[in-house]
């Protein structure tokens, strides 16, 4: 019998457990989590053999790529991958920063304290990450991680399949309003317009994003997930149950000790200061938008995290305080970007991603296409599970068999962001933030995101086998 209400104040949960594969309820959902548990390795692991497996394929599916090439692509792509790695340390500082200020803490709360039972605590955590991701993808995985930490300090369940469920709205983020792939296809002149430079137009958001082949799917999954994940929960004996008072020690802000009546304490508490560079920040970001364009990319979620954590802590030492306790979380993000940008390199670099591409383009049609090309980014992705970075290899090649197949072009180019958001579902590129914010092992969750993956895969596969508009 599973316990369904509400933690009451203070309880110790329970150490932690390995889920039994001979459960009766939640059957499907405890094999899984027993299985990851037992035989997938740690994500920094999973990047390491990935590292060597993409080295050797690339060597002997590639073909023209020597030992020493391959090396210097994984060298350069380590290197390479230094921005992007550095943008998502800063998501989660910047956002974790945000969330420990007085009123969106207050704010978390209030949504955290109205479910009562485990099942309608992970629907409402799914639902709030979807709208969240479909908006913007990193402002998805911050709001979800921290709200599944809320909930656990008020609500008794297993927190894998809790945090599961806040990783879950991730699987509608390149289908939503900050998709990389579906933006860059809007943009004339952009560098990732591959299909204005093929096709010589580019494709307005009414042909990708707001299309049925793409609201279709995306509104079964807003209602089959939740729904679905409610069936999934383990049973008691088998739940791994979080301390919710770890929970509210780790987000108690230490505060920065310091002597009252200087210069240096006084400067210290200056909330001017914060003014200041708000109203700064707040020009300069309406400046770029004015000259570039409105863009609600990575760069302008940081900035807006961060300009707003400013404001709401209100005094400088106070947000110093709190980035201080948020950037204990980024280890692993550190750690194993670099690993996944070699990767990529080598994919790059080398066109093992072209092959792979081509092997499925060899047997599509023009109504087959955009599923063949889904099938296969969802492979590309398990490599390349950057949304810019895998369409610059891929995007090439679908293109243009696209063209002289006379298939959909938006058809076969929201194929491909499909295949990554999908396929993130097993990734754990995406996942690394939000379990740094929730502070769990990634095996936990695992055994639950393959039913995410399962039920995504075959929406928007049968979205573009039988939803694409003809060429």
């Amino acid at each position: 019998m599973t316990t369904t209400n509400v933690l009451p104040q203070p309880q110790a949960s329970p150490g932690p457990q390995t889920a039994k594969p001979g459960s009766s309820r939640g059957g499907v959902s405890t094999f899984l989590v027993y299985l990851f548990e037992k035989m997938a390795p740690d994500p920094y692991i999973f990047a390491v053999i990935l590292t060597f497996v993409t080295a050797i394929l690339a060597y002997t599916l590639a073909g023209t790529s020597s030992v020493r090439d391959i090396g210097v692509a994984w060298y350069n792509g380590v290197f390479n991958i230094l921005t992007f790695a550095f943008q998502m340390v800063l998501v989660v500082v910047t956002g974790y920063s945000l969330a420990t200020s007085p009123w969106v803490h207050k704010l978390l709360e209030k949504i955290s304290s109205l479910p009562k039972t485990p099942r309608d605590a992970v629907s409402l955590t799914i639902v709030i990450g979807m709208l969240a991701s479909w908006t913007n993808w990193g402002f998805g995985l911050v709001v979800a991680g921290l709200l599944a930490r809320e909930i656990a300090k008020r609500v008794r369940l297993d927190f894998g399949w809790l945090v599961a469920a806040a990783y879950t709205g991730f699987v509608i983020s390149t289908e939503g309003l900050s998709g990389s792939i579906a933006l860059s296809q809007a943009t004339p002149g952009s560098a990732l317009n591959l299909v204005e430079k093929i096709a010589g137009h580019s494709l307005p958001l009414t042909q990708t994003i707001f299309t049925r082949m793409n609201l279709v799917p995306v509104i079964a999954l807003f209602v089959l997930l939740p729904i679905i994940f409610r069936y999934t929960e383990p049973a008691a004996e088998d739940s791994v149950i979080v301390d919710p008072e770890r929970l509210r020690t780790e987000d108690q802000r230490k505060q920065t000790t310091e002597k009252t009546g200087t210069l240096a304490a006084w400067l210290d508490r200056a909330w001017i200061l914060n003014i200041l560079l708000v109203a700064f920040g707040a020009a300069a970001l309406a400046g770029h938008w004015r000259q570039a364009g409105f863009s609600f990319d990575i760069n302008s979620v940081i900035l807006i995290f961060l300009l707003l954590g400013l404001l709401f802590h209100w005094r400088p030492i106070a947000y110093v305080d709190a980035v201080k306790n948020a950037a204990r979380v980024t280890g692993p993000l550190i750690l194993q970007y670099p690993l996944y940008g070699g990767i990529m390199g080598i994919m790059t670099a080398t066109g093992l991603a072209g092959v792979i591409s081509k092997a499925f383009l060899s047997f599509s049609t023009a109504a087959t296409l955009p599923f063949w090309t889904y099938i296969s980014s969802l492979i590309i992705t398990l490599f390349i599970p950057s949304g810019g970075g895998h369409w610059a290899v891929q995007g090439p090649f679908i293109l243009p068999a696209a063209r002289d197949l006379h298939a959909s072009m938006a058809g076969t180019t929201m194929a491909v962001a499909m295949g990554e958001s999908v396929a993130n579902m097993i990734q754990p590129f995406f996942a690394l933030p939000i379990l740094a914010i929730a502070g769990i092992g990634m095996r936990r969750m695992m055994g639950f995101m393959v039913i995410t993956f399962v039920v995504a895969l075959v929406a928007f596969g049968l979205a573009l086998l039988f939803l694409v508009p003809k060429a």
